[in-house]
């Protein structure tokens, strides 16, 4: 199913390309892709909450520009950030470096940026800083913020979702399931939300040893 989706956004992403002039605009693509987008992202973190769950998913660090990579990310999303109108940048210096699993780091950047996509009014900031030992990556938007009881959840966040109360808070477990396999020095990562962010709306961060 990942992989199948995989081809449908490819596909999506070639037809807006080829009819940028029908499509570019059009709510109702933008909706299909943002879907289909929200759907590979879900069985990309069911597949590695399983992984975890049979003890067979492990954080593989190597080093990385920041800047880099999050551009990357950001390259991913491009399409359907310009469908739905949303201004972008970047934030991060480019000798910024960072020691992460890109592809379990990768997973968790694309949940949180359909999940601001969706909430977001018109813009979206990526950062990176290095402070006190640690590299934080975030993503913030100008939206209307987390609400009081996902600020405050805390260690709440790794604990498995409970599926049979329709409020899984699947991406937020992944999120911070992936941080804490990051590890160094004793310290594992961790990763916060709050809405004091420069653009007034909710700030996502992931905080990694």
């Amino acid at each position: 199913m990942k992989n199948s989706l995989g081809m449908l956004l490819s596909t999506l992403d070639d037809l807006r390309e080829e009819q940028e002039g029908v499509l570019g605009d059009n709510p109702r693509f933008n909706t299909l892709q943002y879907e289909a987008e929200r759907v590979h992202s879900d069985l990309v973190q069911l597949l590695g909450i399983y992984r975890l769950g049979e003890q067979k998913l492990s954080a593989h660090s190597d080093e990385h520009y920041v800047a880099e990579f999050l551009q990357q990310q950001l390259a991913r999303h491009e399409r359907l950030l310009q469908g739905y109108g949303v201004n972008y940048d970047i934030d991060a210096d480019n000798d910024v470096v960072g020691f992460f699993d890109d592809e379990l780091i990768s997973g968790v950047i694309a949940s949180t940026l359909n999940n601001a996509i969706r909430y977001t009014r018109s813009r979206l900031q990526l950062g990176a800083r290095e402070q006190d030992g640690w590299l934080v990556i975030t993503v913030e938007d100008d939206g209307s913020g987390y609400p009081a009881h996902m600020r405050e959840a805390g260690a709440e966040l790794l604990k498995a979702p409970d599926f049979s109360s329709g409020s899984t808070s699947l991406g937020l477990y992944f999120a911070s399931a992936i941080a804490h396999l990051h590890q160094n020095n004793g310290k594992h990562g961790t990763i916060r939300l709050h809405n004091e962010g420069k653009l007034g709306g909710g700030v996502f961060e992931i905080w990694l040893p």
